[in-house]
This record gives structure tokens, sequence and C-alpha cells, in this order.
């Protein structure tokens, strides 16, 4: 316990430090919140939601559809196994997922910036250590930021860009100066995954390997075949296990993840025991498939998680870089055609409520169907002439009568077609040119809910003279295809945080219309949506980001760039007795940083 105590006092006097400049406050601190001040304070114990008391040993198994043939997880090319960042590789601070952001130090001990957040100082721990023994240098820092910036996936490069000047500032103490307003930047830069730079000398970041790489994390990878499985185990000399951060974290001696090529199979191979834990998605599943003979013997046990994150959105995102669906016009005539009130009575028992904005089920979401009023309006206004109708007047999703005809929604969407150029000739809707309506639904092997409701929305399109097909295909080629964006509709899901920020500009930004490997699959370019992500992360206020991240959501579900399916309030995790988790939950539920991080096993 030593090194934690020491490394305890060390964040108690940071936090102290105050340094006063003409017109510059600066202090050291333990943690940084996104907004206010981080609700820990530097002598907590652990986080509120871990059980600093819990046991250790045991394993977890999980079950993953798919494969993988890489095990570089920060770059484009290649897949990587489930799991390989988030136990292996630390980052200078981590994230509290019982507050909406605010980070805490992990490989810093402590962390500082000014009032207006123009730059970002680190101080590393003296003790931070990979996995070889070897210390954590800021050499090491700032070669990770740069080659991730530079060479890594998207995701890290438009904050390489925002940093004007890098510095060394001491012998374990690194600075970064920005060169444009941004007050989610440190704490950006704080969730970087830093890396050994002496492995990868000699090597070429950007290809895909089979060299796991060297980490400071709480796990090392033990074993692995690509595609079949992947085994991670808890370094016994792993430096951090007594920080305050990592009490109560990180429990288990093993966790695996075993691969298979059906989701259906998955399930299957933890009724048999194979795999210990797994999130069910189908509510009717859950309650009537879930008398196997291990739940009736007591041996696997039902939970169910609440979380108060927004709903996020998830459905079939339309490729507006195909011609076929940059009239929006014809984009909402597909929304209305999808006879949700069906697909949700067929496979949900009608239970599950359906995502009405990006931010929905959250005070980030617009209200549906009320116009855009107070800054929300005053945010918009300047983009008045690019919002497509409802932005600000008002936009609700279509509802359907719930019946197979769905004759309300069938002839709205005829209408809002042949608006659009689009008439039914012979049967076949066809455009002037006498082409015809026809696209592809790409899809993962496995994922069956979505297959399904995808298969009832390909029989609705018929009635309007539309031609649709469902390709399956395995996660390799899935990859490769959205990647590079060769696809016309397809599956998609983005989990949304309660404070969005810099990350959104991947999933929606124009650079994203030609750029591979971004998140913005739908192809869209929206001056509005870019000045909102702006306002969002140069807000000094939580009103002024509220206001900014519900403007977005206006932007976004106007957009009408995805066919919204269902959400869920509650994670249902069926899992062996043996495995537990602490009573008192995080404000995000179930999410990264829950299972298996906070879980533990005991007989």
């Amino acid at each position: 316990m030593r090194s934690g105590i020491l490394g305890g006092l060390r964040g108690l006097a940071a936090a102290l430090v105050m340094v006063a400049l003409p017109g510059l406050a600066v202090a050291q601190s333990h943690g940084i919140a996104m907004y206010g001040e981080p609700a820990l304070p530097p002598d907590f114990v652990s986080l509120p939601y871990a059980n600093p008391d819990a046991p250790k040993g045991g394993r977890i198994v999980f079950g993953e559809s798919g494969g993988f043939d890489s095990l570089n997880p920060f770059i484009v090319n290649g897949i990587a196994p489930a799991g390989l960042t988030a136990h292996t590789v630390e980052t200078l601070m981590g994230r509290s997922f019982d507050e909406p952001f605010t980070l805490y130090g992990l490989l810093a001990e402590s962390v500082n910036t000014d009032e207006a957040r123009t730059y970002v100082e680190f101080t590393l721990r003296e003790e931070a250590r990979f996995s070889d023994g070897s210390p954590v240098t800021v050499e090491d820092v700032i070669w990770s930021f740069e080659t991730l910036g530079t060479q890594g996936q998207p995701r890290y490069a438009a904050a390489w860009k925002k940093i004007g000047t890098v510095e060394q500032t001491g012998e374990r103490s690194v600075k970064f100066t920005f060169n444009t307003e941004d007050r989610e930047l440190p704490l950006i830069l704080g969730l970087r995954p830093i890396l050994k730079k002496a492995q990868w000398e000699g090597k070429d970041f950007t290809l895909s390997t089979l060299e796991a790489p060297i980490g400071s994390g709480p796990y090392v990878v033990a074993e692995f075949e690509p595609g079949k499985f992947i085994t991670y185990r808890k370094n016994p000399d792993w430096w951090g296990a007594d920080l305050p951060f990592n009490r109560g974290q990180h429990n288990l001696d093993e966790i695996r993840y075993d691969y298979f090529g059906d989701g259906g199979v998955v399930f299957e191979a933890f009724k048999a025991g194979v795999i210990t834990s797994w999130r069910e998605t189908n509510p009717v599943k859950w309650e009537q498939q879930y008398d196997f003979p291990a739940v009736v013997a007591g041996d696997v046990v039902k939970s169910v998680i609440p979380h108060s994150r927004p709903s996020g959105i998830e459905g079939f995102v339309m490729n507006t870089r195909r011609p076929l669906f940059q009239d929006w016009r014809v984009r909402e005539a597909l929304i209305t055609a999808f006879n949700f009130e069906l697909v949700n009575q067929t496979l949900n028992g009608g239970v599950q409520p359906r995502i009405a904005s990006y931010f929905s089920n959250s005070p980030l979401g617009m209200v549906p169907g009320t116009p855009a009023e107070g800054r929300v309006a005053e945010l918009l206004a300047p983009f008045t002439a690019e919002l497509l109708p409802g932005a600000l007047e008002g936009y609700a999703l279509p509802v359907g009568d719930g019946t197979e005809a769905n004759r309300g929604a069938i002839r709205t969407a005829t209408a809002l077609l042949e608006e659009a150029g689009w008439t039914v000739q012979d049967g076949v809707l066809k455009n002037a040119a006498g082409e015809p309506f026809a696209f592809e639904i790409l899809i993962t092997n496995g994922a069956n809910d979505i297959i399904n409701a995808a298969t009832i929305y390909v029989e609705g399109l018929k009635r309007l003279g539309i031609e649709a097909r469902v390709t399956t295909v395995d996660s390799a080629q899935y990859k490769e295809r959205t990647t590079n964006y060769d696809f016309e509709m397809t599956h998609y899901i983005r989990s949304l945080s309660l404070s969005p920020g810099n990350e959104q500009t991947l999933y929606w930004g124009s650079a994203g219309v030609t750029e591979p490997g971004t998140r913005n699959w739908m192809g869209m370019t929206s001056p509005a949506a870019e000045a909102m992500i702006a306002t969002m992360v140069a807000a000094a206020d939580q009103t002024e980001f509220v206001a900014a991240v519900q403007a977005l959501d206006r932007v976004l579900t106007t957009g009408r760039y995805v066919i919204p399916i269902w959400y869920s309030d509650v994670s249902r995790l069926a899992h062996r007795k043996e495995l537990k988790y602490p009573e008192r939950l995080p404000l995000y539920g179930d999410w990264p940083g829950f299972q298996p991080e906070v879980w533990w096993y005991q007989e």
C-alpha cells in the first residue's frame, strides 16, 4: 500500500498548489471536470460505484460474434479483439462513470490548466510503469500523442491538429498549448492511450500486427488465436493496483473473449456454460427463453441494470453519398414507411421505446414536435436557409398504425416520393429516367434481431414499389465496406454520453464525406451541425452547452439520415452466480467501466 499512500499525498499536495499570475489562474489538481469541480476530493478512497473490499481472483468469459486479425487497435487497418485497449493500455487520467464527464489521475498524478483552458499540463507519477517494468516517460507521452494523431485512426487526428506546441516542462511533466478554443481538449488528451515508444522503433505503426502493444494497464495478453479467442491475464506486478482510482476495480485474474460465427451460437455457448456472462438485448427472449437448466438451478443469475444516459441513435442509416438518398423527401418517405410499431411488437413484444432523437431520454435531447425557443433558436437562426423542415418549427417521427398494411404511412410516403420525382410504373417505383428504386441493406452475420427488422421492412417497402434486399456478410467484410462507405443502407449505432464533445466531429463532420474510417457513415455535410459542435466545446457554462446540444439534436434528427429503431433504459445481464457487482450503480449504468471492471468473482 505504500505507493498508493504516497500517491494520495502527492495528489493532495498538488490539489492545494495555487499560482497567481496577472490575468491567469493556474491550479494543479487530482482531477478535472468538463463543468464545475470534480465530485470526489483529492483524498478519495475509491470510485463511488466500486467496492474497495472486493475479493481478487477468478475469471470471466465473454462471447463475441465475428473475429479479429490484428492486435493493433489504434489504426484503420485490421480488426482488433474486444477489450485490448481497455484492459492492457492506460491513459493519463481515468473517467468516473458516476459523473457526466470528470477525470481523475491515473498515469498522471496531477493536471493543471488555466481558466480559459488554453493549455493543459500533466505530471506523471514517478511509479508509473509499463508491463515490462520500464518507466512511463514524458517521451512516451509525446510520441504516443503525435503518432496516434498522425498515423492512427481518424478519431485521434482532430485533437492533435488543435495542439500548437508541446514542451517538456519538468522531468515528469509535459505541457500542450492549443491553437484553437476548445474547453474539452484537456479532458480529451487525458484519455489518450499511452504506448511505449521503444516498442515501435523501426516498425510501421499503420500496419496490422499480431504483436500486442506494451501497455501499463492491469492486464497483459496471455494467449490468443486470431479469430478464435483472446485471454487477458492480470499482471502480478501491475504498478497501479493501489491507486485510489483503481481500488475495487480490475478484480478478476483472467478475462477471456471467445469468438463465434453467429450471435445465436454465442447464446447457445452461454447456455452450455462455455461463456459466463451474456448481455440480452431482446426483452421477449429475456422473459421467455431463460428457463434453461442453469437458470432453474440458480447457477445463472438474471440482473437488470438501469442507467441515466441518452438513447443515442440506432437504426438503418442511409448513405447520402449515393444519389438515391440525397433528397430529404426520399429519406423522410423511407422513415415513414418503416413500420416501427409492427416491428417492435413482432420482435420485442411492443415494450421497447422508440428512439425519438439522437439525445432522447436525457435533458440534452430536443422535445419532439415542439418549436425551437430561446438560446436554441438563436443558435440555429443563422442557418435557417440550410435547415430542413422541422428543425425550427418542430419535428416528430411519423407513427404507423401497427398493421401490416400500414395504409396511412404508405400514402404519406407515396406522396413524398412523388414530390421527389418517383412514381409507380407497372408496379415498380421509378424516376423520370425509368430507373427503378432499388437498394441493398448491409448487415453482419448473426445480428438476428436487426436482420428480422430489416426483413419486415423489405416487405413493407414492396407496397411502395421499392425493391430492397438484405445482404449479410462476415465481420471482416462489414468492416471493410463500412470503413470505405461501400454500402447503400446499413445497421448503424452510436452511443452518446451526457457530455458530448469533440467526438461529434468524427461522427457528423464534413471531412467524413470523403475521408475513410470516420463515423460519419451517412455522409452528411452540415455547417449548422459543425457550428453547434464548436459552440459545445467552447461553452464555458452548462446552460450554453445544453442549448448547443439540443440545437445539434434538431439538426441531426431533421436531417433524416437514420431510420431509428428502439432503445432500452436498462441493460439485461445474465451471468454465473459467482460473478458479483456492487449494489451502488454508476450514473451510466452498464457501460464501459462497469463490466468487468468493477465486478468480482466469489464462490
